[in-house]
């Protein structure tokens, strides 16, 4: 907030979680949407502000996958020192939910990383009250999502099946009986306590897990001057926050849980 004061105010919006509320809507509902002709996983989201126009851009997950999310940023930055037009002002805004991503920029010189955690607990109340038909408590949301909102998007889609959920998580990352059987016992203790991954034994592991984008390694510290909105709390074992490793979310940490216990059985 602070670091793009101007850009707020001239938007009128007052906090992270109105921020965070217009550019969902921007992206939802842009006025115009333009392709990059040379990177079809770029698109451009234009929103006319009065005698302004914002542009968002939203770069697909696999430009990260490639291992170009280093050069992708450099490229944004060099448009804004060098840009090909006059511009009364340019922010950009640049997301990532990797670690792997996260290491591969932040290395750099110029680059300067805040890190964003999952909705807090009364912003996510305030859209759980907005999903229609029935669904569980509050307090089973939040201890399920750990305050992610694609979780519960993820959720209510699938009828609250939390295990359909979690089996469709560890296909997609990657949690195969193999992957089971080598790590097994390490596994098991990063699932009752992330902050086991903190060693040199664990440290292969991590690398694994953060690849497949389970957890979030090497946590900055709590305090909130780091962090873009709320830091999540120092340590909570039940949403799977460790000091210096948590797990995304607790559907996440749940799906690898269940591939352990499937491999046991």
């Amino acid at each position: 907030m602070e670091r793009h004061g101007d850009w707020v105010r001239m938007l009128g919006l007052r906090s992270a979680a109105e921020v965070q509320a217009f550019l969902s809507q921007v992206v939802s509902q842009p006025d115009e949407v333009r392709a990059d002709r040379s990177r079809s996983s770029v698109k451009y989201l234009l929103k006319k502000l009065d005698d302004k126009l914002l542009c968002i851009v939203v770069v697909g997950n696999e430009r990260a996958r490639l291992g170009q999310a280093a050069a992708y940023v450099k490229g944004l930055l060099n448009t804004i020192e060098h840009p090909l037009h006059d511009y009364e002002k340019m922010v950009v805004l640049v997301a990532t939910s990797k670690g792997v991503s996260r290491r591969e920029i932040g290395r750099h010189r110029w680059a300067d990383l805040m890190p964003m955690w999952n909705m807090g607990r009364e912003g996510f109340e305030q859209l759980y009250e907005q999903i229609p038909g029935p669904k569980p408590d509050v307090e089973e949301a939040w201890r399920l999502t750990g305050g992610n909102p694609e979780m519960l998007a993820n959720l209510h889609r699938a009828k609250w099946d939390v295990e359909a959920v979690a089996a469709q998580l560890a296909r997609a990352k990657g949690i195969t009986a193999g992957f089971v059987e080598k790590w097994g016992r390490l596994l098991r203790e990063a699932v009752e306590d992330p902050d086991a991954l903190w060693s040199a034994e664990g440290e292969e592991l991590a690398s694994e897990l953060e690849a497949r984008n389970l957890i979030v390694y090497n946590m900055y510290d709590r305090s909130e001057k780091l962090w873009i909105d709320q830091p999540p709390p120092e340590k909570d074992p039940e949403l799977g926050i460790g000091k210096r490793v948590a797990w995304q979310t607790p559907l996440h940490r749940e799906a690898v849980r269940r591939a352990l216990e499937e491999a046991a059985a």
